[in-house]
């Protein structure tokens, strides 16, 4: 995998992340066959396939935690990720989660500040074991902002929650998104889940994007505006999910 230092743009204009012609395989099957894409400053970007199509291998070669992989990744500023588990050391209390790896004399009041904003100041002494399953994955939210990343990259960040606790943390996202204004790439079975919260989608099949799409709806969004409903079904089309198949929108 060759990294690209990128070119002397302006960091408020050059993509936050830039990929070109990404491959994977695994023994003999290939998972991504020359994927490109790139995510502007701010932008939430949200990566939508059927299981088994590659999007968390993508994520995690954005990320660089696969070595494997090969094509060109060029970044601008730093980056978070956020997985599906919360990923906690279960040793360490949660201030301690939180400050991990993060260096500076302010560490402690950033790691203050990023348990406040997703509404647990009073939780930092606490064990992971006392925190709910919305809670803990919080604290791996509180973990990715303490870094200031000007990419988050979240992979199914909400899938293990029940619904009522994945409505909130949808809501948490779209706030903090909209005060911190980093970019984000959401990987996601949930196409209601995509069109609430991202710019843009795209879709992964046959390991290349086919489909790469701006998302034509004004915020803030709900599932019952009258735009939501075509959107939804055209997404849900691309994907092969026929009207009645499973009756949702989320991909199995």
């Amino acid at each position: 995998m060759a990294t690209r230092t990128p070119g002397e743009l302006s960091t408020a204009t050059r993509p936050v992340i830039t990929a070109h012609e990404v491959r994977r395989s695994f023994g003999g099957t290939v998972v991504l066959d020359g994927v490109d894409l790139a995510i502007a400053p701010g932008e939430v970007v949200a990566l939508l396939g059927g299981s088994g199509s590659g999007k968390s291998t993508l994520l995690r070669i954005l990320a660089g935690l696969d070595p494997d992989a090969s094509g060109e990744i060029s970044r601008t500023g730093s980056q978070a990720v956020v997985f599906q588990e919360h990923r906690l050391l279960p040793w360490k209390r949660v201030v301690d989660n939180v400050s991990l790896g993060v260096t500076g004399g302010d560490v402690r009041q950033r790691v203050s500040a990023a348990l406040a904003e997703v509404g647990l100041a009073d939780r930092g002494r606490a064990w992971p074991a006392e925190l709910s399953g919305g809670q803990a994955q919080r604290v791996a939210v509180a973990r990715a902002l303490v870094r200031e990343p000007a990419l988050l990259l979240l992979d199914e960040p909400f899938g293990a929650l029940d619904a009522l606790t994945r409505l909130r943390m949808q809501t948490l996202f779209g706030r903090l998104h909209a005060e911190h204004g980093f970019a984000a790439l959401l990987v996601t079975h949930d196409v209601d889940e995509a069109l609430l919260l991202a710019d843009r989608t795209l879709v992964l099949d046959g390991g290349q994007i086919v489909e790469n799409a701006p998302v034509p709806l004004t915020r803030p969004r709900a599932p019952d505006d009258p735009g939501f409903g075509p959107v939804r079904r055209h997404l849900l089309d691309r994907l092969g999910v026929r009207p009645g198949s499973d009756g949702g929108s989320a991909l199995h």
